[in-house]
């Protein structure tokens, strides 16, 4: 994995995306960061380009924060044995994304499910992800799922190891309101982030999650909303999304109409903030290396959502949500970028109007930690203009 550039200049922007729901397009057609950071960015008139290291000719294409899968099951590198899939986490890439969260490891043959075992396997996890960053990606792992018999101790030794997550609550032993809840507080008092699984069962030894548990374990995500894959009833999910706070997760391995229902009754009560997406994947579907920007582009044409808007629920809402330090253009950020453009041939306007109309747009660059991580995408449709490194 190369190293952090000192300064990395973008120029020639046709439309920079912000990532934040409130002002998802800015003016300006340059970014530059220093170190890995964002610095500045604006119109290059304005900004300070001059010492640069690496610079990016954008050729007019658009920049979007990279994207970032809310929702994933890794298991070790960059290897599946769910699919017996190697690179999976490179096409993804390809596709967009340069962040990737990890709601449990729970494709690992042999889980270990008694206490030392799993805290062993969460700690192993967060660290082997930290000090191998798959084609430079960044995977935040080490999820525990929870089983009966831990205790509030067993949270503060994850967290004092390095283990921020908590893998899907329903996945384990622990299926029930009241000790979910009990554990997702030990968690969140000691700064770990939790999820649930929602819905029907997704693999042995899950089990039906309905909003009464949802509701009650008030976990900092509601997991698959739309059902991984099984959807809860209509009913359910609109209960989900008026009764609390949380954030909605959709993903590409779920049910589609109910993606459709939650983000409509979300935008009825004006909460578009609190959509968030992932894929689900690995899993009994497979790897989807588009899965981010195919939930983009389907919650855009379907939903009736301005492209740009949709960008952020796979960027800055996301971000916000799990409080991390990418997702946005925003100075102090992670400088993760994609470049992409309308696909060669597809009908539209421009890149927003195409996905608009449910079109994938072509990926022609990935910056992550200001550098540059792949070029032309082998998985997207090619983009009709390409960005270029100056001096190549």
């Amino acid at each position: 994995m190369a190293e952090a550039q000192g300064k990395l200049v973008v120029r020639n922007i046709g439309l920079i995306l912000t990532g934040k729901i409130e002002q998802p397009i800015m003016e300006g057609d340059c970014v530059v960061s220093v170190g890995g950071r964002i610095a500045e960015a604006g119109y290059e008139t304005n900004l300070d380009t001059a010492g640069a290291d690496v610079v990016v000719d954008a050729k007019g294409v658009s920049l979007a924060p990279g994207l970032i899968d809310s929702h994933i099951h890794p298991v070790v590198g960059d290897y599946t044995p769910r699919q017996q899939q190697l690179h999976w986490i490179d096409s993804t890439l390809n596709g967009g994304v340069t962040t990737m969260i990890s709601a449990g490891e729970v494709h690992m043959p042999g889980r270990p499910r008694d206490i030392i075992g799993l805290k062993a396997m969460a700690i192993a996890a967060q660290r082997w992800y930290e000090n191998f960053r798959p084609s430079g990606v960044k995977v935040l792992a080490g999820a525990p799922v929870i089983e009966h018999g831990m205790e509030e101790k067993d949270f503060k030794d994850l967290a004092d190891s390095g283990v921020k997550l908590l893998g899907e609550v329903g996945l384990g032993s622990v299926k029930d309101g009241p000790t979910a809840r009990k554990m997702v507080g030990w968690a969140r008092k000691y700064g770990i982030q939790s999820t649930i699984h929602t819905g029907g069962p997704s693999i042995p030894g899950s089990g039906l999650i309905d909003k009464d548990i949802v509701l009650e374990a008030d976990t900092d995500v509601i997991g698959h909303i739309n059902g991984g894959h099984s959807a809860l009833p209509d009913d359910q999910i609109v209960c989900l999304c008026e009764s609390c706070s949380r954030s909605l997760e959709i993903v590409h391995n779920g049910n589609e109409r109910a993606a459709l229902l939650t983000l409509n009754t979300a935008r009825e009560l004006e909460q578009l903030e609190r959509i968030i997406l992932g894929t689900d994947g690995p899993a009994g579907s497979g790897v989807q290396p588009l899965g981010i920007l195919r939930m983009i582009a389907m919650l855009s044409a379907l939903g009736n959502v301005p492209a740009e808007v949709a960008i952020c629920f796979g960027t800055g809402n996301t971000a916000r949500m799990r409080e991390l330090d990418v997702g946005l253009i925003e100075p102090g950020y992670a400088a993760d970028f994609v470049l992409m453009d309308q696909a060669q041939h597809a009908p539209g306007r421009n890149i927003l109007d195409s996905i608009g109309q449910g079109n994938l747009p072509g990926v022609g660059m990935t910056i992550i930690d200001g550098v540059v991580r792949s070029r032309r995408s082998r998985n997207t449709p090619p983009a009709q203009m390409l960005p270029t490194i100056e001096g190549e």
